[in-house]
Formats: structure tokens, C-alpha cells, sequence
């Protein structure tokens, strides 16, 4: 059974807002922000509590960016299909909350090595405003075996 997720990145002048995970599903990487939408929540709803959850600021604008689906043939996790999302307006300033250690990095400063493995694939594309669909196949949580990715 397919979890469905969202993933928000707050973009400013040249600059990404992204989260240190501190616990759970991505621990010690450097992420944008999103999580689970739960039952009888809309997908937009979820991306906007999760924001704010995890940076304490309230999305403004949000603008739908493309969806990617994650498989893991360990079965370490159920298959992902993540609702991408961007936001340039917000109420409040990013601070640090229980799951989350915020921090703007220039575009060009993007710490891919301590990313996700597939973020390299698609995340320079988004930033420089393309909308993205992929389908990525993970062996397990660390290693990216297989992917395909479109933009528009």
C-alpha cells in the first residue's frame, strides 16, 4: 500500500529553507519540510501543518511542484508517493522545533552529500523553477538503484 506524503521547500531570493532531521524516517539529513497526510486530511492541508510543525511559519503561498514516487525493494519502508510543494510567503520566522533544525543555504550551497540520494536528480531543476515527476527505486534506505525524471 502506497503512504502519501508531502514534501514543501520555503524558497527566498536565491536561498532554501531546509530542516537537519533530528528523529525519525531521514534522521541526520538535510531535508525540506513535509510529512504524512493523515486520514481525511487534504494534501494541501497536510503540506501546510507539516511547515509549521517542523519550522513554525505558515505557508502563505503554496504553489504544487510535482509528485515523486519511492519504492525500496527491502521493503524497509512502504512505497512513498510525495507531493512536492514550494513556498516564497510566509508568517512567522523558521526556528527550531523537536524534529527540525532549520537553515537557509544559497541555491549554489545545496549540501547534496548529506541529502537523500535522489535529491541531486531533480531538486536543482525545482529550484530553478521546473515542476518534477519521478519514480525512484531505492535497495534500501541509503542506495538509489534505479530512477526516471521529467520536468516541466
Amino acid at each position: 500500500m502506497k503512504k502519501v506524503m508531502t514534501l514543501c521547500y520555503v524558497l527566498y531570493e536565491g536561498h532554501a529553507l531546509l530542516g537537519l532531521k533530528k528523529r525519525g524516517f531521514g534522521v541526520g539529513h538535510w531535508v525540506g519540510f513535509g510529512g504524512k497526510v493523515q486520514e481525511g486530511e487534504a494534501i494541501e492541508e497536510a503540506a501546510r501543518r507539516e511547515v509549521f510543525e517542523e519550522a513554525n511559519i505558515v505557508p502563505l503561498d503554496l504553489t504544487p511542484r510535482g509528485v515523486l514516487n519511492f519504492s525500496f525493494e527491502d521493503g524497509s519502508s512502504p512505497d512513498l508517493e510525495v507531493h512536492i510543494f514550494s513556498v516564497t510567503k510566509y508568517r512567522g520566522e523558521p526556528t527550531e522545533t523537536e524534529e527540525m533544525y532549520p537553515q537557509w543555504f544559497a541555491h549554489s550551497d545545496i549540501p547534496y552529500e548529506d541529502m537523500w540520494a535522489d535529491d541531486v536528480h531533480w531538486l536543482p531543476q525545482l529550484l530553478d523553477g521546473a515542476n518534477v515527476h519521478a519514480r525512484f527505486v531505492f535497495a534500501n534506505k541509503n542506495r538509489l538503484i534505479s530512477h526516471e525524471v521529467s520536468f516541466s
